[in-house]
């Protein structure tokens, strides 16, 4: 079988995986089956670098907190702060750790060190400022977009004072309370305040689509745009926090759904700037539903990738990315029926594969889908190879 699927088969480089597209997307999703290995942020960085050097790419976007990438972009395009300040500072989900992620900004300013604004490039988090544990408060995002008014419209415009903000907002632990995940009831997201703050946070975004005329000759793009990233992020964090309270059984799926779409908003937003390389997990990425089984059963809910694809067309691609083994995550090689186990025969470590030629070659004998021995990985669903514009396979995954 390893021979039959040779010529779906082509070695690893942006040059192979930009062949298999008809033309260069605004959006190019690089997804992965599992997060934290530096052996796939290594490939993701090689990708990206190829990217910016043959074919123009000027900003990655990664799964991590919208906000807190701002402190990265300012890093990499202006050199604002330190690279240790950064990784401390600039990452969710403790991902500032991964030598995979330090490697990436400090070759993005050296990169840009020498050119002009014009031609830097840009960082960008494109999720929620989501844990797995809690939500973060709106207070960053929506006094960032209060402030930015503040200083450029009239007064009597605002709906509120900055301190009718403070007090509606109050203490953040209030917002950040863990407990929240697994108890509606200890979510303040269906409080008074919390309405009033929904009504408040739309007020202040009407109020920016209203003044854009007079916004885009008074302040810079990158201004408008960030004031428009606090815009969505404050709206998208209260109807969060709103839907965190829900005791209903539909509650997971409704949060899995609003987060993707916290980040669909923010990947179209950079498809206007574009072309970006993204990287997420698969499951963020890919047009097919996604699922996951929690506590209380299985959620499925479209993803982010889903949403930009229905949105940007072939403006939109998506590379999905499978892998051989993980041993030090108790995931060994993979079984020879599978999707992995028929690549895995293949004797180099990294390939790009055109999906619909390997459908072709397997017409006769799908492969079986691989079931994981480690919770933290999630391997290839054959059933997605339609879904899928290329698939870039990594036959180890190992430890530095």
């Amino acid at each position: 079988m390893a021979t039959d699927i040779k010529d779906a088969v082509h070695a690893f480089d942006a040059a192979a995986v930009m062949r298999l597209l008809p033309t260069r997307p605004r959006l190019l999703a690089l997804g992965e089956p599992t997060h934290g290995e530096d052996t796939l942020l290594d490939l993701r960085n090689e990708l990206f670098r190829q990217l910016v050097e043959q074919e123009g790419y000027t900003t990655i976007a990664i799964e991590s907190d919208c906000m807190m990438g701002l402190v990265v972009d300012d890093y990499v395009a202006s050199g604002t702060g330190t690279l240790d300040e950064v990784m401390e500072h600039g990452f969710s989900h403790g991902w500032g750790a991964s030598a995979g992620n330090r490697e990436l900004v400090r070759w993005m300013r050296a990169h840009n060190e020498s050119r002009p604004a014009s031609e830097r490039l840009h960082f960008a988090g494109f999720d929620g400022p989501l844990e797995i544990t809690a939500a973060a408060s709106p207070r960053q995002a929506l006094t960032a977009l209060h402030a930015y008014l503040t200083a450029r419209v009239d007064a009597d415009l605002l709906p509120c004072t900055a301190e009718t903000l403070d007090g509606l907002l109050g203490a953040d632990d209030r917002w950040t309370n863990p407990a929240a995940m697994m108890d509606p009831s200890q979510s303040m997201g269906q409080s008074a305040e919390a309405g009033r703050l929904r009504l408040l946070a739309d007020d202040l975004v009407a109020l920016l689509d209203a003044q854009t005329p007079h916004l885009i000759t008074t302040t810079s793009r990158d201004d408008l745009d960030r004031a428009r990233l606090y815009a969505r992020t404050a709206t998208g964090l209260l109807r969060y926090h709103h839907w965190m309270a829900d005791p209903s059984p539909a509650r997971m799926t409704r949060l899995c759904a609003l987060r993707d779409l916290m980040m669909s908003h923010n990947l179209l937003a950079l498809a206007a700037r574009g072309p970006a390389l993204l990287h997420a997990q698969n499951s963020h990425l890919q047009r097919e539903k996604s699922s996951m089984q929690m506590w209380q059963g299985r959620v499925e809910w479209w993803s982010a990738g889903a949403l930009v694809s229905a949105q940007l067309g072939k403006e939109y691609a998506f590379v999905a990315t499978a892998l051989g083994t993980i041993r030090h995550q108790g995931v060994d090689t993979p079984p020879p029926n599978t999707l992995e186990g028929l690549l895995y025969e293949l004797p180099d470590d990294r390939y790009v594969i055109n999906p619909p030629q390997l459908t072709t070659t397997l017409a006769d004998t799908p492969p079986a889908p691989r079931v994981s021995p480690w919770f933290g990985y999630a391997p290839f669903d054959p059933a997605h190879l339609a879904d899928s514009d290329g698939i870039v396979f990594v036959r180890d995954v190992t430890r530095s």
